[in-house]
């Protein structure tokens, strides 16, 4: 019986040429890594593309924080009350955890305004996240006292325009919203505090203004051009 053809083999020519491609590629990364090659590649890259990193890192974060995203969706999106302005029936909703005490939430105000005005099919939907002290909460909880009412755009406008929350510009942004002054207690605004502390964690909240558009979650005030790009994202995976 003669020996078996090169065609008859059991492990096709392509097979073969794979493995040896393969293990070719593992033998020039373990000597490029025992020679310091490899490493001093990877640094040449990021050197010359260190957005090559940041993107990478956003595409982690984002991927971390999908599941939490899925699991929430209707609790983030869904406002409590009056706490949203823009359209009735959006086609992209961003989420806006902040504090009244919050310079850079502050800072963000115009940028959300040019966003509602640009864009009729957007909803911005608030959620009271008080993270800086006692004038915080008051503040927090008689926005959501406001919002109940339905006054929540007259309170909110109102309370930025007057300052930082302290008992005098709560006072007058009460009376401004046409809003009882003292700092309501309700068994209601407790439970939607503590869903917010809840959601902004499970998000990795650093702090305040934290936003969440589609799938896309920013930690602080991060301008106009990236929640534009955020927003574009989500229409477009809407399709």
């Amino acid at each position: 019986m003669s020996e078996p053809s090169r065609a008859s083999s059991p492990l096709p020519a392509a097979l073969l040429g794979a493995l040896g491609g393969t293990l070719l590629t593992l033998l020039i990364l373990a000597l490029g890594a025992q020679s310091g090659w490899l490493d001093r590649y990877v640094r040449q890259s990021l050197t010359r593309d260190p957005e090559m990193l940041i993107a990478a890192a956003d595409s982690l974060k984002q991927r971390q924080f999908a599941p939490a995203l899925a699991a929430n969706r209707a609790a983030l999106e869904t406002p409590f009350g009056s706490s949203w302005q823009g359209s009735a029936k959006p086609e992209v909703t961003l989420v806006e955890f902040y504090d009244y005490a919050c310079g850079y939430c502050r800072a963000s105000l115009p940028v959300l305004a040019r966003l509602l005005k640009e864009d009729p099919g957007l909803r911005i939907v608030y959620r009271d996240f008080p993270i800086l002290g006692e004038g915080s909460v008051a503040a927090a909880r008689m926005a959501l006292g406001a919002s109940k009412a339905g006054k929540f755009t007259a309170f909110h406008d109102a309370l930025y325009a007057a300052g930082r929350p302290d008992e005098q510009t709560l006072t007058e942004a009460a009376k401004a919203a046409g809003i009882p002054a003292g700092i309501p207690q309700s068994a209601d605004y407790d439970a939607e505090l503590k869903k917010n502390y809840g959601l902004a964690s499970q998000l990795g909240a650093t702090g305040t203004p934290l936003f969440v558009v589609g799938d896309q979650v920013l930690n602080g005030a991060v301008g106009y051009d990236a929640l534009k790009k955020a927003i574009a994202d989500a229409r477009a995976r809407k399709g």
